[in-house]
């Protein structure tokens, strides 16, 4: 084995911030640091597989990249450490890990031999998520982004897309179910870690390292109890303090609705409800 190990580098070409240039960089970077590099590519409709040879996994795009190649490394069994490289729309989890984007610099921190973080992420069905989760107007929103749209406007694509949202407004009838208790609402919030959207935190306590689901509740979602949702949390103020908005953790919740409503994690639909919505045993070790 090459001195610095075996990174399988996968990258998606279709992520908002794709760069053929930067993820040659990062190659170069890993392979100055004594690894062999294997490239794979990960894309909607592709199946990917961890190679067999692989003793650490690198994912380059956004969050939803991030999740497709965690729960890859889950399905193979072989609990290998696991970096993100920010290069999609949103990188919420480049964010909680604060690494550097310089690509020689990141590679030389990926392959230090650093203690891992580790990271407990909670798992949806048969799927995963690492940074959030939720259903409401803001899944909608996703829902109706297409990859054309995205890799045209980036960020803006889901703004575009919410302004249909705003204009065909929904209000499901969901039924949350935690530790035995019943609570209603009409959309819902589940943190893994701190962040959401971007700088922005609706569970500034949450934490990856805990095993904890960090959940906000918003009884009614009418546009304007939306709107104060959205209010607190661009001023950083607790959105479970709102009038109508509960707030609590738990390690695990199963959510229905009245008609089927998609759920979104780490920026894409997973699924629609019902679902189950619990930790995962065994933590993710990211470099």
């Amino acid at each position: 084995m090459a001195p610095g190990g075996i990174v399988q580098l996968i990258y998606n070409p279709t992520a908002g911030r794709h760069c053929a240039k930067r993820l040659d960089a990062l190659r170069l970077g890993f392979e100055a640091g004594g690894a062999q590099v294997i490239l794979s590519e990960s894309a909607p409709g592709l199946t990917l597989s961890i190679d067999k040879q692989a003793s650490h996994v690198c994912a380059i795009g956004g969050d939803g990249t991030a999740r497709h190649v965690a729960l890859a490394i889950a399905r193979s069994g072989r609990p290998l450490p696991l970096s993100v490289y920010p290069g999609g729309t949103v990188n919420l989890l480049h964010r909680e890990f604060a690494a550097p984007t310089e690509p020689a610099r990141y590679a030389a921190r990926a392959l230090s031999g650093e203690a891992a973080c580790l990271h407990y992420a909670a798992e949806i069905n048969d799927t995963l998520f690492l940074a959030c989760a939720s259903a409401g107007p803001d899944s909608r929103a996703v829902a109706a982004v297409t990859p054309a749209l995205k890799r045209r406007l980036g960020r803006l694509a889901y703004g575009a897309a919410f302004l249909g949202v705003l204009l065909r407004w929904q209000q499901p009838s969901i039924r949350l179910i935690c530790d035995g208790r019943e609570i209603r609402c009409e959309a819902f919030y589940v943190a893994k870690g701190r962040y959401y959207a971007g700088p922005w935190s609706f569970a500034p306590q949450a934490c990856r390292t805990a095993r904890l689901l960090h959940v906000v509740a918003l009884r009614r979602a009418r546009r304007r109890d939306y709107a104060r949702f959205l209010w607190a949390l661009l001023r950083g103020k607790p959105v479970g303090d709102g009038a109508g908005a509960l707030a609590f953790t738990c390690t695990e919740l199963s959510a229905e609705a009245d008609a089927p409503f998609p759920l979104q994690a780490d920026g894409d639909i997973v699924a629609d409800l019902p679902v189950r919505i619990a930790l995962r045993a065994d933590p993710f070790a990211f470099r």
